[in-house]
């Protein structure tokens, strides 16, 4: 598979399980949700639209205004194939997520690592979170590490490994040290010699671009991924070398134990 529309296209055909088109999604719903790190001075400002599928959820990331939240209320209880085929492409995505959890939860996945990030508050968890994320990386020190969506402590964790973040973001200008962050990822995915990405990648559309480039350079890529985490992991071993998958619920909705779940294509990150 090239890109997620040649994923799209399989799933549909059946070809990683029972046809979408005889499953139904079961529940739809829209979180908003923010956040401020201590000693941060960003305010985290996300919104999740998330689809269950039998004993598993979806979720996907997407922009403020991109999607009504009103469109959970047409679209739980639809086909999933139709939600595939016609929805918005945050909830596209979700549905998809959806209905690869569920054929392949991540609990039961062959080479899962499962990581546990410990109970606490925000800021802890989020550096576990983090350092599990950096430590898929297999770079030289002084390496330069693209980073395409950025939060703070992963900018840090890179820096612990002896990185070189290369930052890239839609939304942010600078990083609480005052990084410059570029809006360009062109910048990012022609200098990097690895880069990490976000799942959002998957919700805004450039993810298929992240995943050519870094093929066509024989660069690194690894995914840390809430939006779209076992849509990710269709592509390890063809463009993704490792990924970091958070199922939901995710860790900042819950002070207590969650867990993750690391991949590494053979050969590693």
């Amino acid at each position: 598979m090239k890109n997620t529309e040649d994923l799209l296209a399989a799933v549909l055909a059946g070809g990683f399980g029972p046809r979408p088109d005889g499953l139904v999604a079961t529940s739809v719903f829209w979180i908003h949700h923010g956040t401020r790190l201590s000693g941060g001075d960003t305010t985290y400002l996300n919104q999740y639209v998330l689809v269950r599928v039998g004993g598993s959820f979806g979720g996907c990331a997407f922009e403020a205004g991109e999607v009504d939240p009103a469109l959970c209320r047409d679209a739980s209880g639809s086909p999933l194939g139709s939600l595939l085929r016609e929805a918005p492409r945050p909830l596209r995505i979700a549905a998809l997520d959806a209905y690869l959890s569920e054929t392949a939860p991540h609990r039961e996945a062959a080479g899962a690592e499962p990581v546990v990030l410990p109970a606490g508050t925000p800021e802890v968890r989020a550096r576990a979170r983090d350092a599990a994320i950096a430590g898929l990386l297999d770079t030289g020190s002084g390496a330069r590490v693209g980073l395409i969506g950025v939060v703070n402590p992963l900018v840090a964790a890179i820096r612990e490994r002896g990185g070189t973040p290369l930052l890239c973001d839609f939304n942010l200008r600078t990083t609480q040290w005052g990084d410059p962050v570029t809006d360009d990822m062109h910048e990012v995915l022609d200098t990097a010699e690895a880069v990490v990405a976000t799942g959002m990648t998957l919700s805004n559309g450039t993810f298929d671009t992240v995943l050519a480039r870094c093929r066509e350079r024989g660069v690194p890529l690894v995914v840390y991924a809430q939006t779209g985490s076992a849509v990710a992991r269709a592509f390890l071993g063809a463009g993704v070398t490792a990924l970091s998958a958070e199922p939901f619920p995710f860790s900042q909705f819950s002070a207590e134990p969650t867990t993750l779940y690391r991949y590494r294509a053979a050969g590693g990150a």
